[in-house]
């Protein structure tokens, strides 16, 4: 009981819990519209929706939704390499004759060598497509925006969720307010999931536990 003790709390605590949603990429909702005004025989009125020509319906303003087209895709090589060597030996000759010469000449010899040849290699290539809506959090006054969103899907096996943050400018969302995720700055994207699929995929805790304290 005691052993089946410990494995519940080593599998429930965080260190060997699965991905969970990061806070912080919750959708922005614009600020509440004002009471409509009294009816005073005007046709106009900013707060009904009123968007300049210029404009259009493009995403402006805090709340509005922008589409996120994802076309990251990097690729990473790296190799490394070292050698030494080196070797080196010294010998003494007694002389043949005195109250030395009972010395064996092999038995002050002594060499030494030392070798090392070292080689390591890295490769990764990683691509992400798709599309993520989000909403605009905050609107600078350089024409710059504040964009965050999550997509989140529950299937039959566990979910996945798609988080994504980061500043956009105004000028480049077109007019079916779309922009590429290779022209957002300081872009954060979170893509992950939790189910049976995914922890099949991952080391189990036990595993985990023996590598967290193997000195090899």
């Amino acid at each position: 009981m005691r052993a089946v003790l410990i494995a519940a709390l080593v599998v429930s605590s965080p260190a060997f819990a699965g991905p969970k949603p990061k806070p912080g990429f919750e959708a922005a909702v614009p600020a509440a519209q004002p009471v409509p005004r009294v009816a005073d025989g005007g046709i106009f009125s900013v707060s009904a929706g009123y968007a300049p020509l210029h404009d259009g319906r493009r995403a402006r303003a805090v709340g509005d939704p922008i589409t996120i087209t994802l076309v990251e895709s990097t690729t990473t090589a790296k190799s490394a390499g070292s050698k030494t060597q080196r070797s080196g030996g010294f010998g003494i000759t007694p002389p043949t004759a005195g109250p030395l010469g009972f010395l064996n000449p092999n038995a002050l010899k002594a060499s030494g060598e030392s070798s090392f040849n070292g080689q390591g290699n890295a490769s990764q290539t990683s691509s992400l497509d798709g599309e993520v809506t989000v909403t605009i959090a905050e609107v600078r006054p350089n024409g710059t925006a504040l964009v965050r969103g999550e997509k989140r899907l529950l299937l039959s096996q566990g979910q996945e969720w798609i988080q994504f943050a980061g500043i956009v400018r105004l000028a480049d969302i077109d007019a079916d307010n779309r922009i590429a995720s290779s022209r957002v700055a300081d872009a954060r994207i979170e893509y992950a999931g939790d189910g049976a699929v995914s922890r099949a995929s991952r080391q189990g805790w036990l595993s985990k536990f023996f590598s967290a304290i193997s000195p090899f």
